[in-house]
This record gives C-alpha cells, sequence and structure tokens, in this order.
C-alpha cells in the first residue's frame, strides 16, 4: 500500500455533516430455507465516507463489491493493499478482514450468504480463499442483481427467502463471469477441450494438442472448471450422447462412436455409471416421438 495515502483508519466525520448514504436489509432464513444449498443472510447498498469495516471475523461469506472508488483491504493478517473499483473483496468465514475507502469515500455493495452449496462452489473455483481480492472488468451485472434482490426485499411477501437465495447462485456466476483476469466468453483450454471433446482422443494427446503437459493441463482444468480434463471431457460427451438419443433414432453404436467411443459396450457401461440409465432406457423416457 502507497504510505503517502490518507493513513488506514476510520475515516474523521465533520459534525453534522451528511457523509454515507446506506441501504440493507438482513434475512433470517428458516431450517428449510437453509436446505436449498445458498441462502442469502443480508443485501445492501452504501456509499460516501464510510467508516472502516474491522478487523473482525463473520461466520459466513460475504461478497463486497466496490463500484466506485478506492481504498484499502487486509485480510488475514496480512498487510494492506490499495483496492480500486471495479474489485471484489471476498470476506471468508472465520477470517480476520479490515477495509475501508480513501477519501472521498466509495459506493459499494454486498451480499452475505451460506450454506453447503458454497462448498461446491469452492471446488468449481468460484470462490478460492487465496483471492481475497478479485479485479473485475465491470461490475454493471453484478450492481443490477443487488438491485433485485433489494426490490425483493422492499416489496416483502412470504417467498423473499427463496428468490434472494435464487439470485445468490445468480450472483456468484456474476462475479466469476466479470473476472478481469479471465475471458468471460471462455477459456481457451476449455474451448478446445470442449470443440475436440468428440474426437478418440486420450488426455495425454489433449495436452500435447495444445501444448502443455499433462500436468500443465490437469492446473488449468481445475482451476477453470473444478474438475479433471477426464471428467470435463466425459461430460460434454456425455451431453452430446444425451442429444443424440433423445433427438434422433441413430443406434447406440453409432451414438457411441459420434462421441468418441469406438466399443459401444464400454460407453453403455459409463453412460450407465454416470447418469444412472442405460442409453435405451434414456432414450425411452426422453423421446418425444417426432424421430424418423
Amino acid at each position: 500500500m502507497d504510505n503517502s495515502r490518507r493513513p488506514v483508519g476510520p475515516i474523521e466525520w465533520t459534525e453534522g455533516q451528511e457523509h454515507w448514504d446506506h441501504w440493507w436489509h438482513y434475512l433470517t432464513p428458516s431450517p428449510a430455507h437453509r436446505r436449498l444449498g445458498l441462502t442469502c443472510l443480508g443485501v445492501g447498498m452504501q456509499q460516501g465516507r464510510l467508516p472502516a469495516v474491522g478487523p473482525r471475523v463473520l461466520e459466513h461469506h460475504v461478497a463486497v463489491v466496490i463500484l466506485s472508488g478506492e481504498g484499502w483491504f487486509s485480510s488475514d493478517g496480512r498487510p494492506p493493499v490499495d483496492v480500486r473499483a471495479p474489485v471484489l473483496l471476498w470476506l471468508y468465514p472465520g477470517v480476520v478482514h479490515h477495509y475501508g475507502p480513501y477519501e472521498p469515500g466509495w459506493s459499494e455493495c454486498f451480499v452475505d450468504f451460506t450454506g453447503p452449496a458454497t462448498d461446491a462452489y469452492r471446488e468449481l473455483g468460484f470462490i478460492d480463499r487465496q483471492e481475497p481480492v478479485v479485479p473485475l472488468s465491470s461490475a454493471e451485472a453484478v450492481q443490477h442483481l443487488v438491485k433485485k434482490m433489494a426490490t425483493v426485499c422492499r416489496q416483502g411477501g412470504p417467498h423473499v427467502e427463496v428468490e434472494t437465495s435464487a439470485a445468490v447462485h445468480e450472483l456468484l456466476v456474476a462475479l466469476r463471469r466479470g473476472r478481469a483476469d479471465r475471458d468471460p466468453n471462455g477459456h481457451p483450454v476449455l474451448e478446445s477441450l470442449a470443440r475436440d471433446a468428440c474426437l478418440p482422443l486420450t488426455i495425454p494427446e489433449h495436452a500435447r494438442r495444445m501444448g502443455m503437459t499433462v500436468a500443465e493441463l490437469r492446473d488449468s482444468v481445475r482451476r477453470s472448471a473444478g474438475c479433471s480434463p477426464k471428467d470435463y471431457v466425459l461430460s460434454i460427451r456425455l451431453t452430446r450422447a444425451k442429444d443424440l438419443l433423445a433427438g434422433t433414432d441413430l443406434g447406440v453404436a453409432s451414438i457411441a462412436r459420434r462421441v468418441g467411443y469406438d466399443d459401444p459396450a464400454y460407453f453403455t457401461r459409463i453412460f450407465t455409471r454416470r447418469v444412472g440409465s442405460a442409453p435405451s432406457v434414456f432414450r425411452e423416457q426422453r423421446s418425444r416421438g417426432f424421430i424418423g
């Protein structure tokens, strides 16, 4: 952090001065709502000469998005770093954090959330405890979602918790797509794997085609998709096979070859194990009678 900037700590107020505009709403989801997987605990928007936050520790996740302005942020006892909008600040449960704006203040929105689905989002790379500060290319989509959540809270009703919890899923996707270090339209390694997934290629062959080692390919796919290259390719193959089973009258052996398997019996086994039903059963259940 640039030590020539205003010292870390709360901004001093001028008595009687209007310095801080804010709106927030906190929710108390029931046990049934918590079984949705993600529950929204609070949503808010504020701007101006906000006071510094912390040092403090929370028991849940908070996504704080700085929409305009600059400030500083410290997490897990690390020295403060400068942050500049648009940027995402992750507040992780059990991790001490401390942050605030420089003069003349900043604009931010935040969403508090919790639930067992956070583990899955972490595994898929949407939440990374090693990256508490995430520069964004744009915060427009996030701001839109927070405003939508605020509208739901203001209107009230019996399903506020359900609607806001559904919006948390959208928020996590928007934050992922808005990262400044990622292409919002895709990842070149994943795009290459998806393009060639149905070719009869091994993972080492995929890696060689991309000029990578298998370890480099594995690390890249794990960071970007939260799974191994083998699982990523398998998911694409089985998705394509489902489309062909439901929408064509091609035989199972022909479909197996089209998605990269020369052995129909092996394709049937792996399809059945992953999908939970055999290809023929899947076709019977999904066919709408207009094939042929």
